[in-house]
C-alpha cells in the first residue's frame, strides 16, 4: 500500500491492538491521536515522534470526546479515519453477571463507539472513514460471555445502520472481526482454557496484534468499501459460520 498522509483518531490506543494500529499508521506515513484513559500515554505518544499525539478520554463521556476531536483539528486541521477499538470485558454468567458490570461493558464497547462517532463525524474531511473493531464472541456462543458478546454484536448492527446512513457523505463504515489475541484483555484466561480455544483455530495458532493492525490500516484506506464485515481469526468464524453474511 501506497504511504498515506491521513489523520487518524484510535481509540483504546495505549496498548494491544490499539497501539499496534497507530504504530501501523505511523509506518504507513499517516497522523494518529492516541485516545485511552491510562497513565504513560503521553510517553507512547512522544515515542512515536511528531505523527502521534496523545489525548487522554474516556469513551464514556462525550464531552472528553469533543475534547479530542477539537484537538486533533487544532493540531492537523483534518480528521479522516475513526477506530473504535477501546474494549472492556467483564465475564459471568447470565445468573451471576452484576448489572453494573453488564452496563460498564456496554457504555465502553458499544454506547463509547456511538459516543466517539458523534463527536469526529460531523469533521471528517472528504467523506472519511469508520472502523468498528468487533470480536468472533459477537457472532458466536461462549459461555459466561454475555455482556462482551452482545456488545460486540451491537457493534455489527451499529456499523450497518450507519454504512447506510452517512453513505451519501461517502463517510465509509465496516466492522473488523479479530479472533483470538493474545493481549492484556485475554490475561486472566487459564493456558489451558487457551490451549483449548486454540485448538479450534483452523490455522492453529492465536492471533498477533499486528495481524488485526494491517487489517484495520487496510479497511480504514479502502474507498469502495462500506458495510462490510472482515474476521481477521484464522478461520474460526468459516468454521462455524457468520450470521448474516
Amino acid at each position: 500500500m501506497d504511504k498515506d498522509t491521513t489523520t487518524w483518531i484510535v481509540t483504546g490506543a495505549s496498548r494491544g491492538i490499539g497501539l499496534a494500529a497507530a504504530d501501523r499508521i505511523l509506518e504507513q506515513g499517516g497522523r494518529v491521536a492516541l485516545v485511552a484513559r491510562g497513565e504513560g500515554l503521553e510517553a507512547l505518544a512522544e515515542a512515536r515522534g511528531d505523527n502521534c499525539i496523545a489525548c487522554r478520554a474516556d469513551v464514556s463521556r462525550p464531552e472528553e470526546l469533543a475534547a479530542v476531536a477539537e484537538r486533533v483539528l487544532g493540531e492537523w486541521g483534518r480528521i479522516d479515519v475513526l477506530v473504535n477499538n477501546a474494549g472492556l470485558h467483564r465475564g459471568g454468567r447470565v445468573g451471576r453477571l452484576k448489572l453494573e458490570d453488564w452496563q460498564a461493558v456496554l457504555d465502553v464497547n458499544l454506547t463509547g463507539a456511538l459516543q466517539a462517532i458523534r463527536a469526529v463525524e460531523p469533521h471528517f474531511t472528504d467523506g472519511g472513514a469508520i472502523v468498528n473493531v468487533g470480536a468472533v464472541v459477537g457472532f458466536r456462543g461462549f459461555p459466561g460471555d454475555v455482556a462482551y458478546a452482545a456488545s460486540k454484536a451491537g457493534l455489527s448492527g451499529l456499523t450497518r445502520a450507519l454504512a447506510i446512513e452517512l453513505a451519501p457523505r461517502g463517510i465509509r463504515v465496516n466492522l473488523v472481526i479479530p479472533g483470538l489475541v493474545l493481549t492484556e484483555m485475554t490475561g486472566g484466561v487459564s493456558p489451558k482454557a487457551l490451549e483449548a480455544m486454540r485448538q479450534t483455530i483452523p490455522l492453529g495458532r492465536y492471533g498477533e496484534a499486528e495481524d488485526i493492525a494491517r487489517v484495520i490500516h487496510w479497511v480504514g484506506s479502502s474507498d469502495y468499501m462500506t458495510g462490510a464485515f472482515v474476521p481477521v481469526d484464522g478461520g474460526l468464524l468459516s468454521s462455524f459460520g457468520v450470521p448474516g453474511q
